[in-house]
């Protein structure tokens, strides 16, 4: 009887990993993409949202079932527009160990990679603007909302008082 608890305790927690991983790595990659709305294309090619990222995923514990650093580091970040563009996006990847049992498991089943891990990614994706802005009839800059102000009939209106 044992054998079979510990077989099912086994079934139970690898998803709970997987899960794990996938809520850190969604939660880096939202707000990642919030960080991205507000940098210039030179702070995002200095790396600022990318070691963001990586110290946000640092909260994932060190250990090869829950993130692989041998032989090298399996974190892949790719990040796409800053605030410039209309939208910005950020993807996450992951490789993970599988534990032992489930490790054969996967392999017959086709679903690792070479290398025998799993394969994690989220991505993220946001407007650099919010909709009242980008649906306006103003448009996106911020020098034209005055102008939306000054020339509607309450405003003129208040101005006079």
């Amino acid at each position: 009887m044992l054998p079979i608890l510990f077989l099912l305790l086994l079934l139970l927690i690898q998803p709970g990993i997987w899960l794990y991983d996938r809520m850190v790595m969604g939660a880096a990659a939202t707000e990642a993409c919030r960080l991205l709305c507000t940098l210039s294309v030179q702070e995002v090619g200095e790396g600022y949202c990318e070691d963001y990222i990586r110290r946000r995923l640092g909260s994932l514990p060190p250990h090869e079932c829950f993130h692989r650093h041998e032989p090298e580091c399996s974190w892949k970040i790719e990040l796409s527009g800053n605030e410039s563009s209309e939208e910005v996006s950020v993807r996450i990847g992951n490789e993970l160990m599988p534990l032992p049992i489930l490790g054969f498991g996967a392999k017959v089943l086709g679903i690792t990679n070479a290398q025998g891990n799993l394969e994690i990614s989220v991505e993220a994706r946001a407007f650099t603007q919010p909709d009242w802005a980008r649906t306006g009839s103003m448009g996106v800059s911020p020098s034209q909302w005055p102008g939306l102000w000054i020339s509607s009939p309450e405003g003129a209106a208040e101005d006079h008082h």
